[in-house]
Formats: C-alpha cells, structure tokens, sequence
C-alpha cells in the first residue's frame, strides 16, 4: 500500500512489516525434561533430566557436546550461571554445593570451598576475566552472603588441582527482617578506577561504591565492601515481594558499559538509565512500571526479564509482553500455547541480541528486528524533537513528519522564529505557511523562513530563487525603514542591516541576485536607500554604478578611492575627465599607481580638456603624469611623445630643450613627430629647439641659418656635423665667414673661423671684405697659405720621386722572371690525375706541384666566381675561333702575313687572359684550398650514389 504523508514525499511499505521481535520455535526435542538454560557469546549450556549437560556452540549446531555430572545421589541443578566470554560454567545444585565445567574440558569440577552454600547469583568480572581465569568474581547466597572468589583452570597441568583459588565473604545484605538472599549481582567500572556494584534482593537495590587503586584490581573488590562495614551502602527499597527479584542491563556495544537497566521487583519494573559521573548512584532518570491488572503477583507472578534498548519484556507464566521504555506502554505481547507447557526462564545473549526462552520440553528464541524503527514517532509525540530527529534520519519521510509537527508545535506556542527554521525543512506547502505567518504578523519569522527555504533550493530551482530573493530584499526594506525611524531600536536596526547586508554578499545567492540585479535596483531606488544601492552595486561588481553616483554627489574622493581599490581600466578612461576637472593630483596620483595598465593615449583626451581651460599648475600635472609615461614606463608612443611636447613648448621651454637633447639626434629611435615638433617650436619661438631638430633632420643649411640669427658657435656646431661631405661642410662655413664679415663686420672673427675650419682658405674669404680695407688684418693668413702651398708642392715632388722609384724596380722584377726556368723530369706526372706530365700541355707552380692544363683547368672552374667563368668560357671560345685555319687562300702573300701577325698577337694576348685566370695559383697550396676546407669530401648530391658503390 501506498501512502501520501506530504508533497515530498511517499512512503511505500510492505503489507506486512516484520515484527521488532521476531519468534522462533528451534528444532530441538531434549530426551529430558529442561531444568536450566543460559547463553553468552553464542554458547549454549542446558542442563537436562537430572545428570545431564548439554552445551552447543550456536556458530556450529550440529556438533553439540554432552556432559554427564556424575552424580549419584538425589542432587538437582538449582541455577547455571555462564560469564560473559561463554567459557566457565558454574552449576548450582540444591544440596548446597556447587561444580564448575571449562569450556575446553569434558570434565566437571566440584569447588570444595563453595561447600555449603546455595548459590543465587554470580557478578562476574568482564574487566579481568579470561577463558581459562574468572579474575576477582562476586557470589550471592541465599542466605544474604556476598562472597568473593577466583577460578583458575591450569592448563597442561599432571597434577589435578582445585579451581577454586579462594571463597571469602566480604558483605552480607539485609532486608528488615534481616539477612534476605542475594538475587542479583552485576560489576561495573566507571571513569577514574571508580567500581560500581549493584547487589539486589527480593526488596532492596543495594549500589557499593569505591575506588580500586590503579594495578590492584587483582586484589578483588573487599577494599569496596570495607567501606560500609559500619553503615548501610544507598539503596533503592519497595514494600511488595514476590519472593525474588532480577535486575537486566542493556549494553549498546561489546565491551562497553551498560546504558540502562531494569529491575523486576514486587511492585513493578524499577528502570531508567546509568550514569556513571555521578558520586553515589549510578542510577538515573529512574521510573517505575506498575503491574498492570493482567498481572497479578500471587497467581501468574513475572518469571524474568530482559532489557533492550527501547523495551523490556517480561516472562510470565503463558506469555511474554514488551514494555516500550520511553511511554510505557506494552507495545508486544506474545501467547504461547499450553501444549509446550509453562514458560520457565528468558534469558539475553548480550554479545549477539538474540533472546532465549524455554519450557520444560520446548526452546524458543527471538530475533530483536530494526527495533528504533518507530521510536522516533513516541519522541515526537513526547515532544521531544531532537531526539526523534535522530532516530529518522534515514527516512526522510518520517523527518518530515517530526519537522511539521515541531514546527506546528513552536507555532502554537508564539516560538515563531523556532517554527519557521522547521517549517523551511519540510515539504509542506510554501504558500500555507507564508500566509500563517502573514496572517500572525509576523514579519521576522516570515524572513526567516523564507531565508531558511532559500538556503535549501537546489541550483536547478533558479524562479523559486529569483521569488524568494526579491521577496526578501521587500521585506528588509520595508523593516529597516520602520527601525530607521525609530532612535530606540537603533541597536535592532543595526543588527537588521547587518543581516541584510550579510544576505546581499551571500555567496549562494551572488548568481541569482545578480541576474536578477535590475528588480533588486528597483526595489532599493523605490524605498530610496542610496546607501544599499551602493552597497550591492560594490557586491556585484558595478562598480560603474557607484563611481557614477559618487561623482553625482561630489564625492569625488571616494569615487577616486573606488576606482582605485579595483583598477578596472575601463572605468578610469571614462571618469578621469570628470575627476581630473575636481581633484588632479590625487587623479594623477592615482594613474601613477596603475602603472602600465593605463593607456595614456586614452587618458590624452581628458588632459587636453582639463589643460586648455586650466592654470599653469594643473599643467604640470599633465605634465608629470606625461613624463612618468616617457621615463619611467619608457612610452614609445608618438601620440605622447607629442603631447608632452606640446606641454613644454607651451609651459617649460627649458623641459622642451633638454628633451629634444636626450631623445638623441638618430631619426630611427625618436618618438615623437619631428616635422610636428619643428612647427611646435617655430610657433612658440623656440629657436635653439628648432636648431636640433633641423640637425636631427640632417636640413643642415637651415640650421645653421637659423643658428646665425642666435649664436655663431651654435652654428659653428652645426657646420662640423656633415663629416662625409666636406663640400657641404665648406658651404656652411662660407656662410657663417659671410655673416661675420658682413653682418657683424668683424674681421679678427672672420679669421678665427678659418683657424676653426681647415677647409677654408684666405682666398675663400677674401671677397667677403669690403674693396677698402687695409691689408695688417690678412698678413698673418696670407703667408700661412702661402706656406701651406709650398709644403704641398714639396710633397708632391717626394711622392713623384718615390713613384718613379717603384717603376724601376718593378720592371727588374718583370725581366728577371721572364728569365726563370724550371726543370722537369720525363717520370714526372700530374699532380691531380697521376698521368705523365709531358704528354700533354701543362703548368709548372714555384711551389713545384705540376698539372696538365686540361686538369688544373677542370679543378680550378668550379670554384671560380659566376663572372670569372663567364669570362673563361668566352677567352675559351675567342682561343677556339683563332686556332682555325683561314679560308681564303687566294688572299695575296702579304695580306696573309699581315692578318697572321694580327692574329698571332691576339692568340697570345688571349693564352695569358686565360692564364690569368686558371694558373694565377697553385690549385693545392693557394687560397682556393682554404676557402674549400669547409667543403665535404663527398658531393651531397652524389652521397647516396657514392654510398651503394661501397656496398
């Protein structure tokens, strides 16, 4: 079946859920009657008929082990009692004695000390005990005696020897009437080495509390008992007995403490849970259980009870019934028929949470199943919330069961703000519980759940999120207006915007309120809060919006301030002319700071209009912004390099000259316009800037026209600046010679110019003079030239002498080789092709390497340059054409012999072109050998074909 709990969810069940304690009849027939069952750690002891042992291993049923008492007197077993590792026995008869059976022996023990005694209840030590060593253990008797004993079974031993190590008392326990008997007995330790035991009669629940000193514990518990020799340990008594007593304690884990008990005693079921940080008593939260009238203690009085976590159930004569530990109230009861006989004992295996019940003939066992599965339903209705929360943690369909009904709860009890956290949590309909707040007003709790709710939509939920954000920017709105108005909720009104503000930069809603950022615009501009206007403008990143409203509001710092703290270059291009105008050094600061992430081409503008309409002062700002961009950023752009011209020639003339200095005088790494520059300067009157820009531009002619209308040395330094053309270098200094003589007509000027420059001469300056002037001023010049033209003629004759010197001996030279000779052997051979060297024509080198001339030719050609061998084909050919024989024979003898001279003369003149070129040197020792050093032996054209030839 199928059942709609709420919008969210469904919760689909099986027609029949397992019950939480599930019976089982095991297969078992006893050939005897059953006297005594116990369990722990899956091992199972019976004991049957009246000899008979029976233990199962439960992880191994089938192998079951008998043992036989051998007994042969009258004696029954009166209780068994098996500790917690499943490996000592102890078997209590009803003649006062007691035996012991180890797991790993077939053999029971009589304990010779315990003589005497008829044993109720053991305490067992889980702390010392081992499977072949009980540790300190506790005893109970009948008749109220509390013993301490130790069992040890000796392995290997040849000697039999007792396993009972000692049997001392150490307390007995009282009712009114005195001594009563020792029903149950349970040892537990707390924190700090603090022992709790717990000792029960038919009536009284008796706690000993002591310290056992850390490394004593081998010593037993006497130390404990001690302690109230002289006055009654605290106890817990109720007036009804049915003769005895069992107390049962639930442990959540192996080796852990226990967590709760429940004490079955004449009035009821004492239960509740342990809490061992207190001093005196463990026992806490404690309630009682009265029999209800079904259960009457004198004719179907309770046999014995175990404890779960949630339940405790109780063995009656023909029935079991569980008992819900949170309500009280039976949640369970199962009949058993008569056919199996009276229920005799239910005992708990702690290890493995099964539960064991048995008749005289029969066994049963029950499996405890998901047994929280509806505990979370009893918290909720007990109102405890938390709790129930934690048991459905898995079922989110009960979770949200437990949320409505808290959060209905908390609503009904005006905790709104509690309610609407819950309400946010569960699927119940956004628009029901919207309105019952509406409907309440109750605005505070109303955001609250919409804050809650919104925190819990998935991404994909993007229009609930769109609704949600907008209604809560309203609803925050609306509130800080009312606060806002009133001084006595100041500090609320602080905290409110807080929280507004922590909801507007809210990381989980930054995509939804910023696609949704124009309604959020509306909302604030229609409740006229500027203040969040700019605040959620920052959180989404606008800043454009917030610059914009600062300067709106001659806020020009903070809007300088915003600009800065984000350096979006954009928004510095776009509002720096507005800035600029208000504060410019701060603006200028600020475009420092940026460094090179400011385009100064884009900041030009706004310099131009602020610069036009502004003082000397706002100039220099300009101009030190300009000139951080030139030195410091090392601009290349021209637009700046021009602009910051600009700025000088108008305010700094000094600036403007030694910038035109340090820019250099080569073209190619100047950046600024130099026909813009030269206009820039001539309108401004800026001579000497004009003077170097004409040298920058080479226009040296105009330099040193202008330079003569400033300073004659300034054209002094341009006239040398033409180095490679001492034509132009003498022109310009004509010109400064003319303006000295003619405009300034000074003479004793004139002539230094012609010291300065040793291009020009007296005679160059002469006609500049007047015809009227007395010739004292020239004596000086004339005889210096005159004696500069004798040293020139006198050098003249030394260098015609020592020319006419060289031709005489390169003429000896010539003669004396034309008579040198060598020799040559007839074994000689070619160096190149090893063939006899005379059979062909041939070269003979003074380095005495010999080649044919067909072989030095044929080495000589391809290293040749491309016009050389241009050359050496068409000597070739020219050769070729001469050798022919003529054909006019009729030709008359002395034409022949005419044409024949002629020809013999241009064949020689062509055999020496040629030797010329091949034979200039000595193909293996001249420099054609080292310019072919880097060249490979092997052509790499032909390297594959030289490669296969090896092969």
């Amino acid at each position: 079946s199928v059942h709609v709990l709420s919008p969210g969810y469904v919760n689909a069940r099986l027609e029949k859920e397992t019950p939480i304690f599930n019976k089982q009849r095991i297969d078992f027939a006893p050939p005897e009657k059953i006297n005594s069952l116990v369990v722990s750690s899956n091992q199972l002891c019976m004991s049957l008929g009246k000899d008979t042992l029976l233990r199962i291993d439960l992880g191994k049923p089938d192998e079951p082990n008998q043992v036989e008492l051998g007994r042969k007197d009258d004696a029954k077993v009166y209780k068994m009692f098996l500790d917690h590792t499943g490996s000592h026995l102890l078997i209590a008869l009803n003649t006062s004695e007691c035996l012991y059976l180890n797991r790993s022996v077939q053999k029971v023990r009589a304990l010779s000390r315990w003589k005497g005694h008829l044993i109720e209840s053991v305490g067992w030590n889980k702390f010392l005990g081992s499977e072949t060593n009980t540790g300190p253990i506790l005893v109970g008797t009948a008749q109220g005696q509390i013993y301490e004993a130790e069992i040890s079974v000796s392995e290997g031993s040849l000697f039999s020897t007792n396993p009972d190590q000692y049997f001392r008392q150490v307390y007995t326990v009282e009712e009114e009437s005195g001594p009563a008997p020792v029903c149950c007995l349970e040892i537990e330790r707390g924190i700090e080495g603090k022992f709790f035991i717990i000792a029960t009669t038919r009536k009284r629940l008796f706690q000993f509390v002591g310290k056992v000193p850390e490394g004593t514990e081998q010593q037993g518990f006497s130390s404990i008992f001690a302690l109230h020799a002289d006055h009654l340990p605290s106890f817990r008594e109720f007036p009804a007995s049915f003769g005895f007593s069992e107390i049962a304690f639930y442990t959540p884990k192996l080796r852990s403490n226990p967590r709760s008990f429940a004490w079955m005693m004449g009035n009821g079921v004492l239960y509740g849970t342990l809490d061992y940080s207190r001093p005196d008593s463990i026992l806490s939260d404690e309630r009682v259980w009265v029999y209800p009238s079904d259960i009457d203690i004198t004719v179907n009085k309770p046999i014995s009870i175990v404890l779960t976590q949630f339940h405790f159930l109780l063995l009656l004569p023909d029935r079991v019934k569980a008992v819900c530990t949170l309500n009280g109230q039976v949640v369970f009861q199962d009949l058993f028929l008569e056919k199996f006989g009276l229920l005799t004992r239910m005992i708990k295996d702690p290890t493995v949470q099964q539960i064991w019940i048995h008749t005289e003939k029969v066994v049963f066992r029950y499996h405890v199943q998901r047994e929280s599965r509806d505990v979370w339903k009893m918290y909720m209705n007990m109102n405890k919330f938390d709790l129930a929360k934690e048991y459905c943690k898995d079922r989110p369909e009960c979770l949200d069961i437990v949320l409505a009904k808290e959060a209905e709860h908390c609503f009904q009890n005006k905790r709104y703000l509690d309610s609407a956290k819950c309400y946010a949590l569960t699927q119940n309909y956004f628009e029901e519980i919207a309105l019952k707040f509406i409907e309440a007003k109750q605005e505070e709790a109303l955001m609250e759940f919409l804050i809650k709710k919104l925190s819990n939509l998935k991404p994909s939920e993007k229009t609930q999120a769109t609704l949600l954000t907008t209604w809560l920017t309203e609803l925050y709105l609306n509130w800080l207006g009312i606060l806002e108005g009133d001084p006595s909720q100041r500090n609320l009104y602080l905290d409110t915007r807080e929280k507004f503000r922590t909801f507007l930069s809210s990381p989980k809603n930054k995509d939804c309120l910023f696609n949704n950022r124009a309604s959020i615009y509306e909302l604030l501009a229609s409740h006229g809060d500027t203040e969040h206007m700019v605040y959620f403008a920052v959180i989404m990143q606008d800043y454009e919006r917030v610059v914009a409203h600062h300067c709106q509001h001659d806020e020009y710092d903070e809007a300088l301030n915003v600009l800065s703290r984000h350096r979006d270059e954009k928004l510095f291009y776009k509002f720096s002319p507005v800035l600029i105008q208000h504060i410019p050094k701060k603006v200028v600061d600020a475009w420092i700071s940026m460094g090179s992430r400011l385009d100064a081409r884009n900041l030009i503008p706004a310099l131009v209009n602020y610069s036009q309409s502004a003082s000397t002062q706002q100039i220099n700002e300009a101009i030190r912004y300009m000139e951080f961009c030139v030195y410091q950023l090392e601009e290349t752009q021209q637009a700046i390099h021009n602009y910051l011209l600009s700025l000088y020639a108008l305010c700094r003339p000094d600036s403007l000259l030694s910038y035109l200095e340090q820019a250099g005088t080569n073209p190619n790494r100047i950046h600024y316009d130099l026909k813009y520059a030269l206009r820039l300067c001539a309108e401004h009157g800026h001579h000497h800037a004009c003077v170097h820009i004409y040298k920058v531009m080479e226009l040296y002619e105009e330099a040193v026209d202008l330079a003569l209308q400033v300073d004659v040395d300034l054209a002094k330094s341009c006239a040398d600046l033409p180095e490679d053309d001492e034509e132009l270098r003498k022109k310009l200094w004509l010109k400064i010679a003319r303006h000295v003589v003619q405009e300034e007509k000074d003479v004793k000027k004139a002539m230094a110019c012609l010291s300065s420059c040793a291009l020009l001469k007296i005679e160059d300056v002469l006609p500049f003079f007047p015809d009227f002037v007395t010739i004292d001023h020239f004596k000086e010049a004339i005889c210096n030239s005159l004696e500069d033209y004798n040293k020139h003629i006198e050098e003249l004759k030394r260098e015609m002498e020592e020319a006419t010197q060289s031709a005489k001996r390169i003429r000896e030279d010539i003669q004396e080789m034309r008579n040198k000779y060598g020799s040559v052997e007839p074994q000689e051979k070619c160096a190149a092709c090893d063939f006899p060297l005379l059979n062909r024509p041939f070269y003979l080198f003074l380095c005495g390497h010999m080649f044919h001339y067909d072989c030095l030719l044929q080495a000589v050609f391809p290293n040749l340059p491309a016009y050389k061998q241009a050359k050496l084909e068409d000597l070739q050919k020219k050769l070729a054409a001469t050798s022919q024989p003529s054909k006019s024979h009729h030709r008359p003898k002395d034409t022949d012999n005419i044409s024949l001279g002629k020809g013999q003369q241009s064949r020689e003149q062509i055999k020496a072109d040629i030797d010329d070129i091949v034979a200039a040197e000595c193909v293996y020792c001249g420099e054609l050998m080292i310019r072919s050093i880097d060249k490979p032996f092997i052509d790499p054209q032909k390297y594959e074909e030289e490669m296969q030839s090896w092969l």
